[in-house]
C-alpha cells in the first residue's frame, strides 16, 4: 500500500477522491467507458481502442510458454541487442538495469557513435536483434534494422515485435526473420510494458516474467486510483513537476513512467511534466511546484514533508515488483488524464517533429545538404543559437535562463552519445541550474526524449525553456539503402524539433559543440556555471 503525505494539500486530494469516488472512475475504466475522457464521439471510438492494456496481465499468462520457448532460442546468443524507441525499448530497459542483466543492448539513438559502440561490444560473439515497433514506420528503427541486416546478413538473427499487418510484419516475412510477436493493436506504445513489447526482450534476457505477472494481478486498484487523482489535482494547483526519487535497485524506472506521464497528460496546455534522474536535494532547492514520488524508499524524505512538500512512497522491494509497478503506473495515468481533462491515449503533437525532420531529409536527397545558419555568437569551442545580438555564449545563456519564472522548467535535450560521461556531464550541469534557479530541470538525449517528452513539450503547459545540444560526430555511419548517414537524420531530427518548438512559441535556444562532446560538455558545463552566476 502506497503512503502518501500530501502536506497542505491534504484537503484537496481528499476531496479529489471522494469525487472521483462518487463518479466511478474506477468502475468506469474497467468497463471500458471512453466517456470518462472525452464526450466526443469519434474520440471516444479511439481510445476505446486504447485500452488493451486493462487485460494485459491476463492475456500474458497465456503466453508464457511461447515466452519460455523463445528465452530457449536466445540463450544460444551472448547478446541481444533490442532496435526500438520509446514505448518499444523503455520497459526492456528498465527491467534489463533493475534485474541486473548485463547482456541487453538497447539501440535508441541516430547518433553514429551508438551502433559502432553496438558492434565493438557484440564483437565476435554474436547476438540476436530485436527489432520491435508498433507501427513498423519508425525511421530510427527502420535505420537500425537496415545497417545491423547489412552488417549480419543473417536474417535468422532477428525477431520482430509489432502489430498485425504493420509495416514490419511484412518486412520480418519478406527478409525470413526466425519469429514475429504480434502484439494486441488495442494497447498503446507506452501502455505495452506487459505485453510482448516488454516481456519477449525481457525473457530474451533470461528473466522469468511469471512473477512480474503475477504481481501485476496484485496491483491495488485504490492505490492507482490515489495516485493519480492526487497526481491530476496536485497539478492542476500548481505543483506539476513530478519529481522521482528511487532506491539505486528501482532507479531506471523513472525513465519509462517519464515516458508514460509526459506522453499521456502533455497536451491541451496542461500536463504532468516527469523530473527523472535529477539528484535529491536540501529543501531550500525546491520550488512550490513539486510532488514527489519515492520508489521503493529513499533517504531525505523527512525534511521535505517537514518544508511542507508532497510525497508519495510506492513499496518495491524485489524486481518482480516491477510488474505491479508497471500496472498501477498506467492505471494511475488514465485517472490522472480524467482528473485533467485530458484524453490519455492520444498524442496530438508527437508528428511534428518527424514531419519536419522528413521535409528536412528529403532536402538533403535533393541538394546533398541540410539548411544551415551562422552561430550567433562562439566562446570556447561552443556556439550558440537563437539569442541574436549576444556578445557571448556567456551573456546568451544569461538571456537565456534568465526568460525564465518560478514554476517554469529547464530541458536539457542532447543530441549526444547516451553513455556514463555525458549523462555525468549533463547531471552536473542541471543539478547547478536547480541550485541556483529553484527549477525543476529534465534531461532527454536525442532522439530518444522526442519518443517521450517530446509530446510534452509541444502539447503542455508553456512553462519549459529548452536548451538543444548538438556537437560534431568524428566518424559517420551510412544508413544502407539511403543517401543520408546517421549523423544527416540525428542532426535533421535536432533541426526538425527545434523548429517545432519555436513555432509553438516555445524558449529555445541551441548550443553546438563544435570541438566534439567531451571537451564540448566540459565547456558547456563551465559556460553555464558563468551565467548563472552572474
Amino acid at each position: 500500500m502506497i503512503e502518501a503525505r500530501w502536506g497542505t494539500s491534504e484537503h484537496a486530494v481528499a476531496t479529489a477522491l471522494k469525487e472521483a469516488v462518487a463518479a466511478d472512475v474506477l468502475g468506469r475504466i474497467r468497463r471500458r467507458d471512453a466517456s470518462l475522457w472525452s464526450a466526443d464521439h469519434a474520440a471516444q471510438r479511439a481510445i476505446a481502442n486504447r485500452l488493451g492494456w486493462l487485460d494485459a496481465p491476463s492475456w500474458a499468462d497465456q503466453r508464457l510458454a511461447e515466452l519460455r520457448s523463445f528465452a530457449g532460442e536466445a540463450s544460444h546468443f551472448p547478446w541481444n541487442v533490442l532496435l526500438g524507441m520509446g514505448g518499444s525499448s523503455l520497459a526492456p530497459e528498465v527491467l534489463a538495469r533493475t534485474y541486473g542483466a548485463g547482456n541487453l543492448i538497447v539501440l535508441d539513438s541516430t547518433d553514429p557513435s551508438e551502433p559502432l559502440a553496438a558492434e565493438r561490444r557484440i564483437g565476435r560473439d554474436g547476438a540476436m536483434f530485436v527489432v520491435a515497433s508498433k507501427s513498423g514506420e519508425t525511421i530510427e528503427t527502420r535505420s537500425h534494422a537496415a545497417y545491423f541486416g547489412e552488417r549480419t546478413r543473417d536474417p535468422a538473427r532477428f525477431v520482430a515485435i509489432t502489430d498485425p499487418g504493420s509495416a514490419l510484419e511484412s518486412l520480418a516475412h519478406e527478409r525470413g526473420y526466425s519469429r514475429t510477436f504480434l502484439n494486441p493493436p488495442d494497447v498503446g506504445g507506452r501502455y505495452s510494458a506487459l505485453t510482448y513489447f516488454g516481456l519477449a526482450p525481457a525473457s530474451a534476457i533470461g528473466i522469468d516474467v511469471e512473477p512480474l505477472l503475477r504481481r501485476a494481478h496484485e496491483a491495488s486498484d485504490a492505490d492507482a486510483l490515489e495516485l493519480g487523482v492526487a497526481l491530476g489535482e496536485l497539478a492542476l494547483a500548481g505543483r506539476d513537476k513530478v519529481t522521482f526519487v528511487a532506491s539505486p535497485e528501482f532507479s531506471a524506472f523513472g525513465a519509462w513512467a517519464e515516458q508514460l506521464l509526459a506522453e499521456s497528460t502533455g497536451k491541451d496546455g496542461k500536463g504532468l511534466i516527469p523530473v527523472d534522474g535529477e539528484p535529491l536535494g536540501p529543501p531550500g532547492v525546491y520550488g512550490t511546484d513539486r510532488v514527489f514520488v519515492a520508489v521503493g524508499g529513499q533517504t531525505g524524505l523527512d525534511a521535505l514533508t517537514d518544508a511542507g512538500q508532497p510525497v508519495v512512497v510506492i513499496p518495491a522491494s524485489e524486481p518482480a515488483d516491477l510488474g505491479a509497478l508497471f500496472f498501477t503506473f498506467e492505471l494511475a495515468t488514465a485517472v490522472a488524464g480524467w482528473r485533467l481533462g485530458v484524453d490519455p491515449f492520444d498524442e496530438p503533437n508527437v508528428s511534428e517533429s518527424k514531419q519536419n525532420t522528413a521535409a528536412l531529409i528529403e532536402a538533403y536527397e535533393r541538394d546533398g545538404t541540410l539548411p544551415s545558419a551562422l552561430p550567433d555568437t562562439e566562446q570556447d569551442g561552443v556556439q550558440i543559437f537563437g539569442v541574436a545580438g549576444a556578445s557571448s555564449v556567456t551573456e546568451g545563456l544569461q538571456r537565456f535562463f534568465g526568460s525564465s519564472h518560478p514554476g517554469d522548467y529547464v530541458a536539457l535535450q542532447a543530441f549526444v552519445p547516451r553513455n556514463d560521461a555525458t549523462e555525468r556531464g549533463l547531471r552536473n550541469a542541471r543539478t547547478a541550474i536547480r541550485d541556483r534557479l529553484q527549477l525543476a530541470t529534465t534531461v532527454g538525449f536525442g532522439p530518444r526524449f522526442l519518443h517521450s517528452t517530446g509530446q510534452l513539450h509541444k502539447g503542455g503547459p508553456a512553462t519549459g525553456v529548452y536548451l538543444q545540444v548538438t556537437t560534431e560526430h568524428p566518424e559517420d555511419v551510412p544508413i544502407p539503402g539511403k543517401r543520408y548517414t546517421f549523423g544527416v537524420l540525428q542532426a535533421a531530427q535536432a533541426a526538425g524539433d527545434f523548429a517545432s518548438l519555436a513555432r509553438h512559441g516555445r524558449r529555445v535556444v541551441r548550443v553546438h559543440l563544435s570541438e566534439g562532446v567531451e571537451l564540448g560538455l566540459a565547456a558547456l558545463g563551465d559556460l553555464i556555471g558563468r551565467a548563472l552566476a552572474s
